[in-house]
């Protein structure tokens, strides 16, 4: 019984009925192709026959004109006297009697419109004691003498037997041969099936890491193996981010809850009338809280845009105008802080994006790089255009102290400062917010050595607008 299980599942798999269709196909195909043979070849050998015993008929006729009803009687004797012939004939009076031939009396079979008369010699006496049957064709000579001319049609009767026996196995093998290559393939089929089923279970059971196994071949179940286990990358990668957030959610915003809190216990602590002290306490408390609410904003926006929730929203946005924005607005911050802040805009490219995102994006490379350069230094903010199969990409360079190589996967994860930035304001979520936004957008972010400091470049695709 549990041999059949497996069977009957089979037989109900939607590759075993796709097997069935093409099978059923495949065999009224061939019926048609071996009906076609068969016509074609009894009909053929048919023709021929004819064709031959037209032929003796025209013979036949022209002994009668020369020589008259005794040289067409001697004709038909010495024809029909010949030993081991299949030729049929038959001469008689307007009365019916046998002048000559080989037939023991007239056929009594009616002729087809043609002229041609098919008919039962014997039912045994012919090719290999089989039932031997006839064609021939009659007509009347002057003073209505009657002449039958045919042949015996047992052979070709026989062939048409051979022929018939053999394109049923032909038929037969057909069958077999598909309906048990449409199993194999249906159950190939659902061996690669069952495994994705099998990924999926232990998925839902709590193992991310499962991933559908590919075959190789690159065919579609290849492709959709591949499709899922770059969901399902996408899902373990969103799921380890959310847990790494909450993670970091509870350690980096403790302490300042913590601080939050002690600066107002203390203001009630204190015995003191001066407004100002709680004023400046108030003051305080806003701040931290402001930074808080930045926090939270970012990882929402993260989160926004990992999710691919703005993904419908996306239209087409000029670049040169997020760049131009985002360098008006931060070019007094880097002349206050003793900054040099170039743009160079080369081109005028149009992706297909969320604009509001894309200006965030390039703001937080612009706030990074002015945060982190030294007094007296400089950024870049460049935009190079997009030509037929070129790329259009934004990029922020600075002079600072710039990332090591081995840290440049790391920073872009939640909470993540390098020790050189702790001193500074921050969440370390502003490079984060970045990737998250060039993903959202088909692009890479690229971290570069600008010797010295660091160039960071949003690269979209060729296609993007």
């Amino acid at each position: 019984m549990k041999a059949a299980i497996p069977t009957l599942r089979l037989l109900r798999t939607t590759p075993f009925r796709l097997a069935l269709l093409y099978l059923g196909l495949f065999i009224i195909s061939v019926g048609v192709i071996l009906g076609v043979v068969y016509r074609s070849t009894a009909g053929f050998l048919e023709e021929e026959i004819g064709a031959t015993i037209a032929l003796e008929v025209a013979g036949l006729q022209d002994q009668y004109r020369s020589a008259g009803l005794r040289g067409l009687v001697d004709s038909v004797r010495e024809r029909s006297g010949y030993s081991h012939t299949n030729s049929i004939y038959l001469l008689t009076t307007p009365g019916g009697v046998i002048l000559a031939g080989n037939l023991s009396g007239w056929p009594d079979a009616t002729p087809e419109p043609g002229g041609w008369t098919h008919f039962k010699i014997s039912d045994y006496g012919g090719v290999n004691n089989r039932p031997s049957t006839a064609m021939a064709v009659s007509f009347v000579l002057p003073g209505q003498f009657r002449l039958l001319v045919g042949r015996d049609m047992s052979e070709l009767d026989q062939l048409r037997g051979r022929m018939v026996v053999s394109l049923r196995w032909v038929f037969l093998v057909t069958v077999v041969l598909g309906l048990g290559g449409g199993l194999l393939l249906a159950r190939g089929a659902m061996h690669r099936i069952e495994a994705i089923n099998r990924t999926t279970h232990r998925i839902m059971a709590g193992d991310l890491s499962g991933r559908v196994p590919r075959g190789g071949g690159g065919d579609e179940i290849d492709r959709l193996a591949g499709n899922l286990n770059a969901m399902l990358d996408q899902i373990e990668r969103l799921m380890t981010g959310m847990r790494q957030v909450t993670e970091s959610v509870a350690h980096d915003l403790r302490t300042p809850l913590s601080r939050l809190r002690a600066r107002v216990e203390l203001a009630l602590i204190r015995e003191t009338d001066d407004p100002e002290v709680y004023r400046a306490v108030l003051q305080d408390t806003i701040l931290e809280a402001d930074r808080l609410l930045a926090t939270f904003t970012a990882l929402l926006s993260i989160a926004e845009a990992e999710s691919g929730a703005n993904r419908k929203a996306l239209e087409p946005v000029r670049l040169a105008d997020v760049v131009r924005l985002a360098a008006d607005l931060y070019e007094p911050v880097a002349e206050e802080k003793g900054l040099t802040l170039v743009t160079d805009i080369r081109a005028e490219p149009t992706v297909r994006g969320n604009e509001q995102l894309l200006a965030q994006a390039v703001s937080n490379l612009l706030d990074n790089a002015i945060k982190y350069t030294p007094e007296g230094g400089r950024i870049a903010l460049l935009l190079e255009g997009a030509g037929p199969g070129q790329s259009a990409r934004v990029t922020v360079a600075d002079n600072g102290p710039g990332i090591p190589p081995d840290m440049r996967e790391k920073v872009l994860e939640r909470f993540v400062r390098l020790d050189a930035a702790r001193a500074s304001p921050g969440n370390g979520l502003g490079l984060s917010l970045v990737e998250a936004v060039a993903r959202l957008h088909d692009a890479s972010l690229r971290l570069e050595d600008n010797e010295p400091g660091l160039k960071v470049g949003i690269v979209f695709p060729p296609d993007a607008g």
